[in-house]
């Protein structure tokens, strides 16, 4: 891996990493914490977003992750109105939790105390906002480069954009299970599938995988991440 120019690039990919190990490690952390509480109903495993009730994992995970995305500095005004609307919404899924069987309609739940009924409205907007700003980041504000690009870049871009649509398809098969009633557990399959989509992207923009890096004399001779100039990520 290059060698960066200032600390700020450093510090820019341990954000990025950050973000990334974040979106990975949630679904794990969220299960396992929850999985050694009481559990108040059978159906406590099926969604991340459930284990809020019994668990600090997804608000002392999602959270920093919000903050993170909303203070982050992109290459322009597009990414970072697309990071700033992920850690908006992001919020929007801690403050606003989700419906469940063991939780009777009517009870004021969340920061707002909302009828849970009202409040899972806005928590399953915001995570699908969330998703798709994540998704829309990857694909084109990820895959930006110079005048001239590396064949790792070139890697990196099919890695971002896989990841991107992804998302986006992972999320179109979340709105069908959503429709049709599919079983309730396939809600945490594909939190979890898109969250590590998520965060592998994250990663490699972070340059977490050396074998993804630009070597030292591939690197272009402009780059249009003006963070990290010298490092072709």
């Amino acid at each position: 891996m290059a060698k960066y120019s200032t600390k700020e690039g450093r510090m820019y990919l341990r954000i990025r990493n950050l973000c990334g190990f974040l979106g990975i490690s949630l679904p794990w952390l969220a299960l396992f914490s929850a999985g050694i509480a009481e559990h108040p109903g059978d159906d406590w495993w099926w969604s991340i977003s459930a284990t809020y009730y019994q668990s600090p994992a997804l608000v002392g995970v999602l959270v920093p992750a919000a903050l993170v995305l909303i203070s982050y500095i992109g290459y322009d005004n597009s990414d970072n109105f697309l990071t700033s609307l992920a850690g908006i919404f992001g919020l929007g899924i801690v403050l606003f939790p989700c419906k469940v069987s063991w939780i009777p309609d009517g009870t004021p739940v969340g920061f707002f105390q909302m009828p849970v009924e009202l409040s899972h409205m806005v928590h399953v907007g915001s995570a699908g906002i969330f998703f798709l700003a994540i998704a829309l980041n990857s694909i084109f504000q990820f895959t930006k480069s110079g005048s001239t690009m590396t064949n790792r870049k070139v890697i990196r871009n099919r890695i971002y954009r896989i990841c991107g649509y992804g998302m986006i398809v992972v999320e179109a098969i979340f709105l069908y299970a959503y429709v049709t009633k599919a079983p309730g557990y396939i809600a945490m399959i594909l939190e979890i599938i898109l969250l590590h989509l998520f965060g592998f992207a994250w990663l490699v923009k972070g340059g977490a995988f050396p074998f993804l890096n630009d070597k030292e004399e591939e690197k272009p001779g402009d780059t249009s991440d003006p963070i990290t100039a010298s490092s072709g990520i």
